[in-house]
């Protein structure tokens, strides 16, 4: 037994690297996108061009999630994570290669028709570790998303100043060392037998998974309220930059050095600060407090229009990150914690669905927002996060439907 749980443990931390490793990959391209793009379109037609390639990528994640999910759940999750991973490769060396706008729109469709890594990755580690260790793995995992933040964009710039495809072509190669530890290091997680034993033509249709998942009153509403949550999180996520530069009247280095202090803060409180706290206080507990400290940040950015203070900023930046850092991997756990294994794909298919639904419609209702109010959009975002917090506090039980009843959640 104590070899197999060190074998478990080795295979986690494996995950942990894949993660790592995607993460610099994705990060080393986004600084050069708008100069890339801008080759083939006219400078005031970049922003237009650039929405619409991450729309393309949303609405082509939106409906390939839940089935990729749903075909884990029937044959194993190693093989549907080296396909999302190989149409990734595909989708950034066709944006190396370039040549035409349609071809970046290609690669994107693909990228986004093959987008499972996030939702097979969480299923497996739902797959490999027991419901009360989940949040603190979930948290490793969002940790080392955050490690590219710090290192990718500046060896994305560094490549870039060498030619523009470079970067794409390196990121198509780490990808591709992620899905080569997958295939000789990672073992099935799904044994046979907890499979679903069949598919139907409806396991191919989106909303039929949307559906099914959504008729269980738990996820039901805990996927409500992550919606909600991750609404109030994409107005800061997709807004803040622009509101420093019309706000504050911020350039490039001050708001650059600010997302280095969002890529510390984000490492630092999932990480570190999550798994010593889940010594000593449940995860419910937790999940609260996150959500408070969230919902302090955003108000202290709204405080912030008034009361022109960079600490201000600052304090409302370490408040969001760290809250966040600590509800996000709670939240996810106890997600997994509502279904079981054989359904554990589809669920998180459905959740990086739902994601990718708020990627495309929350940065236009925020722009609307902000367009007429900057102030209206942050309390806006505060009242949401309340909304979280009573929904968090109110209405979830404490334990899950058919789990041990003295597990802390």
């Amino acid at each position: 037994m104590p070899g197999n749980i060190k074998s478990k443990k080795y295979t986690l931390w494996i995950i942990v690297g894949i993660v790592s490793l995607n993460s610099i990959g994705m990060s080393i391209v986004l600084p050069l996108l708008p100069f890339l793009i801008g080759k083939y379109l006219p400078a005031r037609q970049v922003v237009f061009g650039m929405s619409a390639l991450m729309s393309v990528f949303a609405a082509c994640t939106f409906l390939a999630a839940p089935i990729f999910g749903a075909l884990s759940d029937r044959y194993g999750r190693k093989g549907i994570l080296m396909l999302s991973l190989f149409g990734s490769v595909v989708g950034y060396i066709l944006f190396g290669i370039g040549g035409a706008l349609w071809i970046f729109f290609l690669g994107r469709i693909i990228d986004g028709l093959t987008a499972g890594n996030i939702s097979t990755l969480f299923a497996y580690i739902s797959d490999s570790t027991k419901p009360e260790e989940r949040s603190r793995w979930f948290g490793y995992i969002s940790a080392a998303m955050g490690i590219g933040k710090l290192g990718g964009p500046a060896l994305g710039g560094l490549l870039g100043s060498i030619s523009l495809g470079l970067p794409f072509f390196v990121t198509a190669g780490l990808i591709l060392l992620s899905g080569l530890a997958v295939y000789f290091l990672l073992p099935e997680s799904l044994a046979p037998e907890k499979r679903t034993k069949h598919l139907t033509l409806n396991s191919f249709n989106t909303f039929s998974h949307f559906k099914d998942i959504f008729s269980l009153k738990e996820v039901r509403l805990l996927l409500t309220l992550g919606v909600l949550f991750y609404a109030a999180l994409g107005i800061f996520q997709f807004n803040f930059i622009i509101f420093l530069k019309d706000i504050y009247k911020w350039g490039p280095v001050f708001i650059g050095s600010l997302l280095t202090l969002v890529g510390i803060c984000e490492i630092i409180s999932r990480a570190l600060f999550l798994p010593w706290l889940l010594k000593y206080f449940s995860a419910r507990s937790i999940g609260i407090s996150g959500l408070i400290c969230f919902g302090f940040g955003v108000g202290m950015i709204l405080a912030s229009i008034y009361i022109h203070l960079i600490v201000l900023i600052l304090f409302a930046v370490v408040f969001i990150i760290c809250g966040e850092g600590l509800f996000d991997p709670i939240y996810n756990g106890k997600l997994s914690q509502s279904v079981d294994e054989s359904k554990q794909g589809k669920l998180q298919g459905v959740s990086q669905s739902i994601q990718a639904a708020n990627s495309m419609l929350i940065p236009l209702v925020a722009a609307a927002i902000y367009f007429y109010s900057p102030s209206m959009l942050y309390a806006t975002a505060t009242l949401i996060v309340l909304t979280v917090v009573i929904m968090y506090v109110k209405f979830l039980p404490k334990t899950i439907p058919g789990q041990n009843q003295d597990e802390n959640v």
